[in-house]
């Protein structure tokens, strides 16, 4: 079995690539990696696809998937190189994360989260879960190049910081995502039908954990000028091409607010009445959010909520020949392991 990891085989496809072609006069070509992860079933590979140019019907993710995109910024230029990563499954397989978020990579890289607008119940849970999972590695990714390198993450702990302006006034308030972080709230189409008072919550609360983290906002749909402009963002990530200075605070129209233009005076208070907010104990203005949040759209019980850990008993892939196989060896297998376990008891009794 080959020991090297996704990235570098992907790796060192895209240099194979490169090293055949006869771009270039010895121009330095750019790389960037995007990573999205987010609700399963959210559109995050619709999103990936419409970035590429690639007119094809999403599949389902499997797991972790990879692909590339080229794009020169300029004519007789070399084509940068952009590595599109997409975890599947929504937060059941948070183990993957830790794949394609490597020291190499980690200078160049970005996090998109694609939330489902259409589901606001598993929304905080969803997007705390993989939120949290991936600040926890790129943290450890982090000090661990800090040993080796310190400048560079020092510059990277900088420049995260420079999304916001010098003199914003939430600059000492908020807690910036280590790297580069999007939040896009999809099936903005079903999401503009909600009730008033929901849809003011759930912008409200997305509002703040956008400028928490010091990332940028936007909804999309189906529509095609929303995809239009998160394409456009998606390039910038990818590619460095054209930053967005656009903002729509607008709770009856899709948000569009980049990373560093809103403020908490402008956000507001969590929504709930005067008198009540102080019946919600909390910790930090985070968990306060939650609480009122999670008031209005309780999670789902762990029960009902808990995806499949193993993606070989997910429904949307099961295939009749492959599962009855499956089974007879999964017995087979707790056959052999009471059979091994009566073997010791037996040896166990005869010494």
């Amino acid at each position: 079995m080959p020991s090297e990891t996704l990235w570098e085989i992907a790796k060192a496809e895209v240099e194979k690539r490169e090293s055949n072609g006869s771009e270039g006069d010895g121009a330095e070509i750019g790389e960037k990696s995007v990573f999205f992860i987010g609700s399963k079933n959210g559109g995050k590979t619709t999103i990936i696809l419409r970035s590429l140019d690639r007119d094809e019907p999403p599949k389902p993710t499997l797991a972790l998937e990879y692909t590339y995109g080229r794009k020169a910024k300029g004519h007789n230029t070399p084509k940068d190189i952009a590595h599109f990563w997409e975890l599947g499954g929504g937060t059941s397989l948070l183990d993957l994360i830790s794949i394609p978020i490597t020291s190499d990579a980690l200078r160049t890289f970005s996090i998109v989260l694609v939330l489902d607008l259409s589901k606001p119940n598993d929304l905080w849970p969803t997007m705390e879960n993989l939120l949290q999972a991936t600040k926890s590695h790129v943290d450890k990714v982090i000090m661990k190049l800090g040993k080796t390198n310190s400048t560079a993450a020092s510059e990277m702990r900088q420049k995260i910081r420079s999304n916001m302006q010098k003199d914003h006034p939430d600059r000492e308030l908020i807690d910036p995502f280590p790297i580069p972080l999007v939040i896009i709230g999809s099936k903005y189409d079903i999401f503009q039908d909600f009730d008033s008072e929901k849809r003011k919550v759930i912008c409200k609360t997305l509002r703040f954990v956008a400028h928490y983290y010091g990332a940028s906002l936007m909804f999309t749909s189906k529509s095609e000028a929303l995809l239009l402009k998160i394409r456009g963002v998606i390039n910038q990530l990818a590619f460095g091409i054209g930053k967005s200075k656009s903002i729509c605070v607008d709770q009856n129209k899709p948000l569009f607010i980049t990373a560093g233009l809103d403020s908490l005076s402008n956000i507001g208070s969590p929504p709930v009445p005067d008198n009540d907010i102080g019946k919600f104990h909390a910790r930090s203005p985070m968990e306060l959010w939650k609480k009122v949040y999670e008031k209005l759209f309780p999670p789902k019980s762990i029960d009902t909520l808990k995806d499949i850990k193993d993606p070989a008993k997910d429904p949307q892939y099961a295939e009749s020949e492959v599962d009855e196989m499956r089974i007879q060896k999964d017995q087979e297998l707790e056959q052999y392991k009471k059979s091994s376990s009566k073997s010791w008891k037996q040896i166990e009794l005869d010494s």
